[in-house]
């Protein structure tokens, strides 16, 4: 692995940490619509990542031939961070988490399909065992109810988003800067976003929590954890990556128990680690 490889999984591993704080900041968020929470995080990030780089000297432009392309990505995104964001408001933590991170078996067959990357037939059993890893995580918990099968139904579809907004990165890294891309990508999303946004907004009790939420989302996990994602995208294959990612995991239960004490039931965490097994067979 050359260095600059190497570099990217740096990147990401620091990624995971600011990832982690994710599910906490959109619970203490959660009086506001899954749209506004979106929306605003989205917003942010693109704010800050603009002026990051204005702050360097490399402040991002685009061309009037990038809109269409832009609007692609910014749609993925916007989608990728609804269905993650709305799944907390009906599952747990664990469920949302696990089953988003079902994401490296997408990203590695949508390189195979967009990139013209081949997966070897073996590594089909590792979709197998995730496949089964689900089934445990959601049909043998004890507690599993019609509500949290949306939140699941919703973290899987993040999974996807995830698996495409993924590669979308891997395949731009020649055609645009980092900041340039991150920026516009955020930004576009936020747009998407905004007229649901507009419309589901009601004034909690009290908006300083859930403001400062949504500000830290914009700059810790989005700001700093996806565009370094982005930028270990660059640089190392998006399966491995995003394997690494799938630590989130780990942080977000972690903190969940610490700081909601949202304890993982032992069946989350069982079907949570044969899906980790299975994802890792396929990176294998």
């Amino acid at each position: 692995m050359s260095s600059d490889e190497r570099r990217g999984l740096w990147y990401v591993a620091i990624a995971v940490f600011f990832f982690s704080t994710s599910p906490i900041l959109i619970r203490w968020a959660t009086p506001l619509s899954p749209y506004v929470i979106t929306c605003g995080r989205l917003a942010i990030g693109a704010i800050f990542v603009y002026l990051l780089a204005a702050m360097q000297g490399l402040r991002p432009h685009w061309r009037q031939e990038d809109v269409g392309r832009f609007a692609l990505f910014g749609l993925i995104t916007a989608l990728h961070f609804l269905c993650y964001i709305a799944s907390l408001s009906f599952t747990t933590i664990a469920h949302s988490l696990a089953l988003t991170y079902t994401s490296p078996i997408f990203v590695t067959l949508f390189t195979r399909l967009f990139l013209k990357e081949p997966i070897a037939r073996r590594k089909y059993v590792g979709v197998v065992i995730t496949v089964i890893g689900m089934a445990v995580l959601t049909g043998f918990e004890p507690h599993f109810t019609s509500r949290m099968m949306i939140g699941d139904a919703l973290a899987l579809g993040s999974a996807v988003a995830f698996g495409l907004y993924s590669v979308a990165g891997r395949s731009q890294r020649e055609r645009y800067p980092l900041f340039t891309y991150a920026s516009g990508v955020y930004g576009i999303a936020a747009l998407w976003m905004l007229p649901l946004a507009l419309v589901t907004y009601a004034p909690p009790p009290s908006l300083a929590g859930p403001a400062l939420s949504i500000l830290a989302l914009g700059v810790l996990p989005l700001g700093l954890g996806h565009t370094l994602y982005n930028a270990a995208l660059r640089r190392t294959h998006p399966t491995y990556v995003n394997l690494i990612a799938t630590q989130e995991v780990t942080g977000g239960v972690i903190l969940g128990v610490l700081l909601l004490g949202e304890v993982p039931s032992m069946q989350s965490l069982i079907g949570a680690a044969v899906m980790l097994v299975g994802i890792a067979l396929v990176l294998v």
